[in-house]
């Protein structure tokens, strides 16, 4: 082990609803975790406005709101949370090694990965300022669909999460216009059948996204038909974006098992990874659910998992 290097019993790479659910069961369990947040304290809730499906808040309660709550729980019971992005890891090593802002060296016998995974956008101007602003633009259907009711809402993607949030949001809304670029769906077919056969959805296929309009709330989204260049205005209210997320695990590539799209594969019915003493909990290794109940289940796994790893190995 490095002499220049701080060691930790229970590192937790990450913040959000996984990396504090960790933090506040390892820390109850005296393993004195460390939490590093990565570069968006409190992960993809903080860009959440208004979250009323998470238990507890009967009232509802603002994502940033939630992620303090989060993170003082953690704290009352000895975490240390610190800011700092991981960028390299061997975690192959034992003790496991982590560099943090390519700098810091830490090594640790346990590692909780809770690095999340990134919304995929489709990087218009007005895309970003409205969802920034809460005005409107979504990456999950399930979270927001809610506040649309009734109403009109667009939605781009042409795969199973689309498909599966536009039949979501057509029990809701009183109508769902479905973007798709190409001419067919990348979908499964029962999926794509269901989309077909749900009559407030209406596909609009060779479309593009060319603008969102709106000052401060969705007011309609501006369509270009790839073929014959024929814009058209949806006046839709809500705009969601379903072209995929990216988990946040390129530096563990080449360490852990993972499918093809980054997400770290996990042994069924636990947090552990391929490696001893490493786990994954949260959207990082959550392409199914991503919802903020979840990712704290996963979280609380990945803290119990660690401590008995910990006992076996008569570390703690």
């Amino acid at each position: 082990m490095s002499t220049s290097a701080q060691h930790i019993t229970c590192l937790i790479i990450g913040s959000g609803p996984a990396g504090y659910t960790a933090a506040i069961y390892a820390a109850r369990a005296d393993l004195k975790p460390v939490l590093y947040t990565g570069l968006t304290p409190g992960g993809q809730l903080t860009e959440t406005t208004e979250v009323d499906n998470f238990p507890g808040y009967p009232k509802g309660v603002t994502g940033p709101e939630l992620m303090e709550d989060l993170k003082a729980q953690a704290e009352r019971f000895g975490t240390e949370v610190r800011f700092g992005l991981a960028t390299k890891a061997d975690l192959t090593a034992t003790p496991k090694r982590i560099w943090i802002d390519e700098t810091t060296e830490i090594t640790a016998d346990t590692v909780i990965i809770s690095t999340g995974a990134s919304a995929k956008w489709l990087g218009l101007p007005n895309e970003t300022r409205l969802r920034m602003n809460a005005g409107g633009v979504s990456a999950c259907a399930v979270c927001d669909g809610f506040f649309f009711k009734g109403q009109e809402v667009a939605i781009v993607g042409a795969g199973d999460t689309a498909a599966e949030e536009a039949t979501y949001l057509a029990k809701l809304c009183k109508k769902v216009y479905m973007i798709v670029r190409k001419d067919e769906m990348r979908a499964s077919k029962a999926m794509q059948h269901r989309v077909k056969n749900t009559p407030n959805i209406e596909i609009l296929w060779n479309t593009v996204t060319e603008d969102i309009l709106g000052a401060e709330l969705v007011e309609g989204v501006v369509v270009k038909n790839t073929i014959s260049n024929e814009l058209r205005t949806l006046n839709v209210t809500g705009f969601f974006v379903a072209i995929g997320h990216k988990p946040n695990t390129d530096i563990f590539k080449g360490q852990l098992n993972m499918d093809e799209l980054g997400y770290i594969d996990v042994v069924g019915g636990s947090s552990k990874t391929n490696l001893p003493g490493v786990f994954a909990v949260g959207d990082c290794a959550d392409k199914t659910y991503r919802q903020a109940v979840t990712a704290a289940g996963s979280g609380c796994m990945g803290a119990l998992d660690a401590e008995r790893y910990l006992a076996a190995e008569g570390i703690h």
